[in-house]
Parts: C-alpha cells; structure tokens; sequence
C-alpha cells in the first residue's frame, strides 16, 4: 500500500542525512593554544622592548651626621624625621673648653710674638758687636802692620815684647770676630725668618686657627636639605668626635635603582623614556629616564666602599638571569617630592623605542599595577 498522502510529503522534506557538527571541546582547546601563542610571543619581545621589574627600590644620598669634636650636647634642635634645610643648626656642643682652647692659643701666640721679637733684638745686638769686632781687627790689623814696618826698616826699634803684643792684640781681634760672627749666627739661626714666615709665629697662629676651627665645629648645621634618621640622643648626650649623631637622608639627590635582568639590557640606552609606579602614591605613574647601566656586580657577600654593587639571585627550578642596576633620574622631582622615601619598592618599565603596541600594552600594564598597589 502506497503512504498516505501527508507520509509522504513529510518524508519528502526531511534530510536523507544529518551533517555531524564539531567537537566544542577541541575549538575551545585551540582558541586557548592560539591565546597562549600570541601571550608568550608578546611576552617574549615586550621583555625586550619595553622591559619591566618589579625589583626596584628608590636611592638617596645617605649622610651620617658625624662631630668634629668631643662633647656633652647642650642644645638639640631636630627630631626623628624632623625635615631640615642645608644651613639648620642640629646640635650644640659644650662650647666652653674649647673657648678656653681659644684663648689659650692667643696667649701662646702673644708670646711667641714677643719671643720673636727679643730674638730679633738678639739678631741686631749679635749684628752690632759682629761691627765692633771688625773694628777692633782693623785696628790691630793696622798695628801690626806698622810693627812688622818698622822692624823690617830697622830691627832695633822695637823691643820683641812689642811684637808680641801687636802679634796678640791681632790675634784677640781674629778670635772676637769669629766669636761675634757666630753668636750672629746663632742669633739668626733662632730666629728663623722674620716677619709673618716666621716659623714660630706660623706654628703659632695654625694652632689658634685650629683652636677657633675647633670651637665653629661645637655648632653642628644640616649639610643639605633632607630628614633626620636613626635619631636617639638628646641634652646631656656625650657626643664623640667621628661617632655619628644621626643620619640625614637627603632630598637633594633621589634617584631610582631598576634591577634589570641581563637579558633585558640589550635595548636599553641612557636616555630611554621610564614610567614608574611608587608603592606610596598608588593610582599615580610618574615619568623619569634612564641615566645609566650598570656594567658589573657583585656575584656575593656585603658590599664595601670602592666595591661593585651586589644583586641578590632569586634561585629556582628555573635560574633567574643576573640582575644588574639601572638607575632612572626623574624628570620632575618636585612632582615626586615628599613621596620618594630611600628604599622604597618601585615597580618600572623601560620603553626602548617606538613600539606602538608593545609600548601601548606596556603603558594600560604599568597602570594597572598602579590601581593594584592600592590592594597589594
């Protein structure tokens, strides 16, 4: 028997065949591999082009505030974090024994003075009697003379006791002379030179200097301008000379030290634009530039002056590549001022070149890691 008129039609609009659509599971899956391609190769040369760390800290000129002289403190005129200008009065040292140094020193210079002038008087008196010794040679010189005249014209004129005593009075005069030649020099020899070279006088006058010197140091002023650390003295304080007081961070010099790592540094040129983000001052991104790079480090232990700088090596089960320092100069500081605080945590980035879109993506990250230090 033949379908009913309406099978049939049905059978006639239904598809002999259902075409088998794709697995869900497998395009997610390849959507995910092609994002995880396109990340890693942006992630690749971002960290070339526009390198970012977070392992960077703010820098400052550090100054111990260190007296000159030893002393009991009579006045102390800051406190912990007290911001101070270059020129404030910090600390007053008893002054008073060195007033009494002071004092001592002009004594001792009044004296010198007149110790130098009575040996000049010396000097002149050795120098007169040197003049009268020559005279008296002259004069025995001539005497003699006229002996030895008349006893070679007529040897009989005068007895050998006048040729002794004219022999002797020569004699005498030669003796008095040398005598009188070296008290001069004695004279001279004490004296050194005069007028203001005078070493006397010169030894003299360094040690009021000095003495004077002392007594401006029991008044210590700010160096720079900055912010008292490391503060715990007050009045009555025993203050020793080379022992600091306390430390001054100073505001004049801040700068921020980047440590990059070595496969970051190959773009990076002094000049390059920075953009920083201060864990102080969250939702903020400041603009600085790189003022140099770092050309060595230390591979471990502490640090000495006249030492290269030394990076600590996060390790793991991958190594992390050596770090070495950039440092970044801000380009307004005042913009900055009050918020940098030395050793503070920096997140920065480096842009190396125009790079629309990785410097792009390097901006929109850079400010979204300042809208999370409000969080973090």
């Amino acid at each position: 028997m033949a379908p009913p008129p309406d099978e049939r039609a049905a059978q006639e609009t239904t598809p002999t065949e259902t075409k088998p659509k794709g697995d869900p599971i497998r395009r997610i899956t390849k959507v995910v591999l092609w994002v995880c391609v396109i990340i890693f190769v942006i992630t690749v040369f971002a960290d070339r082009m526009t390198p970012y760390t977070q392992q960077a800290r703010v820098q400052a000129l550090v100054i111990p505030l260190v007296p000159r002289v030893s002393g009991y403190l009579t006045e102390v005129k800051v406190r912990l974090h007290s911001v101070v200008d270059a020129g404030d009065l910090l600390f007053e040292i008893d002054p008073r024994p060195y007033e009494l140094a002071v004092q001592a020193a002009e004594a001792k210079l009044d004296q010198v003075a007149q110790q130098v002038g009575a040996q000049a008087a010396t000097v002149k008196s050795a120098t007169a009697q040197l003049a009268v010794a020559r005279s008296q040679l002259d004069r025995a010189q001539r005497n003699y003379n006229r002996t030895k005249s008349i006893l070679s014209t007529n040897p009989g004129a005068l007895s050998q006791a006048d040729r002794d005593r004219a022999e002797t009075a020569l004699d005498q005069a030669l003796a008095r002379v040398a005598a009188a030649e070296a008290n001069l020099h004695k004279a001279q020899e004490r004296l050194g030179v005069e007028g203001s070279d005078n070493a006397q006088l010169r030894a003299a006058t360094a040690a009021l200097e000095q003495a004077q010197l002392n007594l401006s140091f029991t008044s210590f002023y700010a160096p720079d301008r900055g912010a008292i650390e490391s503060f715990n003295v007050d009045i009555g304080y025993s203050a020793q000379a080379g022992q600091p007081l306390a430390t001054l961070v100073s505001h004049r010099e801040v700068w921020i030290e980047a440590d990059m790592r070595e496969n970051q540094l190959g773009r990076i040129q002094i000049g390059d634009p920075v953009e920083f983000v201060l864990d102080a001052v969250p939702g903020r991104v400041f603009h600085g530039s790189v003022r140099s790079v770092g050309f060595g480090v230390n591979a471990g232990g502490k640090m000495q002056r006249g030492e290269l700088p030394t990076i600590r090596e996060r390790t793991g089960w991958l190594r992390d590549p050596q770090r070495f320092p950039v440092i970044v100069e801000l380009d307004a500081p005042g913009e900055a001022a009050g918020m940098l605080r030395a050793g503070g945590q920096v997140d920065v980035i480096v842009y190396t070149g125009r790079h629309p879109l990785l410097n792009l993506l390097g901006r929109i990250h850079i400010r979204l890691k300042s809208i999370l230090s409000y969080v973090r």
